[in-house]
């Protein structure tokens, strides 16, 4: 497959950790004159999403757009990469970056800009959640409290991986009470109380936390995560073995699986989290794929 000679480099210089005696943007100019390729760089203006900013690029004749940040820019910048129909490449710039590490794309920028010169398309398939697009996973309850918190935590202690392991035990300990959810699955109607449903789009993101359900993506559908509405010491406890790769079904958490998804929290809106940015809703969230696949470079050997 051919690939657009137009590049766009939608660079997020909040993601990440970025360090460094020039800005992101600067460093990621030098990369790509180094390697060769052309590229226009694209940065939001303030109150802009990256979203429109990435249809602003497509806009301008780019049929490749380079998304530079971690996996809610990559998520923010796919939608508007399927929407038109163009090819996505990725500079991961994040703190976890789940997006590019399943895809085998170098976390290392230097290696990262050199795989989009030498690299080939892969088609992936996309969740999405009320039209809105997920890369790794949606979910509400816990997990969006869980980022909110973290990013208090980041503007006072700067972003980093332990800043997000003490955002979670933070909310641990303020945990509310459990939602009661009604939940439809393919048709099947179940109803329970839990702090946390989190569906999985990524079978690395289940790898890497010994988690089941990969089956579920192989043909198509979701797997859906559940906690049970337990005291706030035994959601810790599941949370840690969460964290070592030792939850288990049934106990810390229950499995569920389906094409389609629609959760209905009892209420006219409810935080949501898609790949690592929080966003209200209006409920029910209904959870599907998207009709086509998307395209995005990877490195050869990856494809």
């Amino acid at each position: 497959m051919t690939r657009p000679a137009a590049i766009c480099l939608i660079v997020n210089d909040r993601a990440g950790d970025h360090s460094g005696p020039t800005s992101r943007s600067e460093m990621l100019r030098d990369l790509l004159d180094r390697t060769g390729l052309e590229a226009e760089i694209f940065r939001p203006r303030p109150g802009q999403s990256l979203t429109a900013l990435a249809h602003e690029a497509l806009d301008q004749g780019c049929g490749t757009l380079v998304a530079a940040g971690g996996d809610g820019t990559i998520c923010a910048v796919a939608e508007a990469c399927h929407d038109r129909d163009a090819t996505l490449g990725v500079i991961p710039q994040g703190t976890f970056n789940y997006f590019a590490r399943g895809l085998g794309i170098p976390l290392d920028p230097e290696a990262a800009v050199a795989a989009l010169a030498g690299g080939t398309t892969a088609e992936l398939r996309l969740g999405e959640v009320n039209g809105a697009v997920f890369l790794n996973n949606a979910s509400l309850g816990l997990y969006p409290a869980i980022l909110e918190r973290r990013e208090t935590t980041y503007r006072r202690w700067g972003r980093s991986r332990a800043a997000a392991y003490w955002s979670v035990a933070q909310t641990l300990v303020g945990m509310r009470r459990a939602m009661r959810l009604r939940i439809d699955l393919d048709g099947q109607t179940l109803t329970l109380r839990t702090p946390l449903a989190f569906v999985a789009n990524s079978a690395y993101q289940l790898r890497q936390f010994n988690l089941d359900g990969i089956d579920a993506l192989e043909t198509g559908a979701f797997p859906l995560f559940t906690a049970p509405a337990a005291s706030r010491a035994e959601i810790a406890r599941a949370t840690l073995g969460l964290a070592l790769r030792a939850a288990q079904e049934g106990q810390d958490f229950e499995l569920h699986r389906a094409s389609r998804i629609v959760i209905d929290p009892g209420r006219p809106r409810v935080l949501v989290a898609r790949d690592g940015e929080r966003q209200m809703m209006q409920a029910p969230l209904t959870i599907r794929r998207r009709d086509r696949p998307l395209r995005v470079l990877v490195p050869g050997a990856a494809a």
